[in-house]
């Protein structure tokens, strides 16, 4: 988060002025299609209560840094993208818990304040600190702008490995269903993401880029949530599964569009 922090600078909630009705579309949908998604596939494939809870956490959640890696390889429109992860950061502050409290519902027992300041904690301190000193300090985050892609991604496989490794034998008991439910989440956020913006936008490259940012989460923030607020340690198992899903998926998508966005202007 405090990566992130360090890449947003003021030009990008700016940009919202630019360009609404595309910011607007996009954070609608993400936090619309994905936590519903996230609710019906963890009904849909009957899954155990900590993994059905794990899956509307990670849902819940905003996009993530990765999203703008897919969409700048897809050659979609980069600044939309980081302007989208931005604002959807920020909003997560209070949707994330909100949305997770309301659609857990009766699943498991959820102390909804818990979740909204650990949401405050994790999110807003450090990306307020990095925007601070993007701002303020910007040599400094100049010279260690370079470093926070490779922490932060390191920092995140650590913690996906630990989940994973902890959870083998929750994840093979479960088998196919859990990673089949993972995939129709994020499925449905690329898809729905691309079609549903198509009622706001007729340009190709602002389709792809909510597409993207839909379909892709911040499941870091997912499984930390999940670790956090609820007792079984199987929650965050789901969060640390989404984040190698969405990323295969999201690449493969990056390579298609590149193609076509790379004809269009050819």
């Amino acid at each position: 988060m405090l990566g992130m922090g360090l890449t947003i600078k003021s030009e990008d909630f700016k940009n919202v002025l630019k360009m609404p009705q595309w910011v607007f579309t996009g954070l609608f949908l993400q936090y619309t299609i994905m936590p519903l998604s996230g609710w019906f596939v963890g009904w849909c494939f009957n899954l155990p209560t900590y993994f059905a809870v794990g899956i509307i956490i990670v849902s819940c959640c905003p996009g993530g840094t990765a999203s703008n890696v897919v969409t700048y390889l897809a050659k979609a429109n980069l600044p939309l993208s980081v302007t989208m992860t931005a604002i959807s950061t920020i909003a997560a502050i209070v949707l994330t818990p909100l949305l997770s409290t309301f659609l857990i519902g009766s699943k498991i027992e959820v102390n909804g304040w818990a979740l909204f300041f650990d949401t405050l904690k994790i999110v807003l301190l450090p990306v307020t600190t990095g925007i601070i000193l993007n701002k303020y300090l910007p040599e400094f985050s100049r010279k260690i702008l370079p470093f926070a892609p490779v922490v932060a991604t390191l920092t995140i496989v650590l913690i996906v490995s630990s989940i994973i490794g902890s959870g083998k034998n929750l994840i093979i008991s479960c088998g196919w269903r859990l990673i089949l439910a993972i995939c129709c989440l994020h499925a449905a956020g690329f898809l729905f993401g691309y079609m549903l913006s198509m009622i706001t936008s007729k340009n190709p490259q602002a389709r792809q880029t909510i597409s993207i940012e839909v379909g892709m989460q911040n499941s870091g923030l997912g499984v930390v949530l999940s670790k956090n607020n609820f007792p079984d340690p199987a929650t965050a198992i789901p969060g640390a599964i989404s984040s190698a899903v969405h990323s295969i998926i999201g690449s493969l998508l990056a390579g298609i569009w590149r193609i076509k966005n790379n004809n269009h202007i050819s």
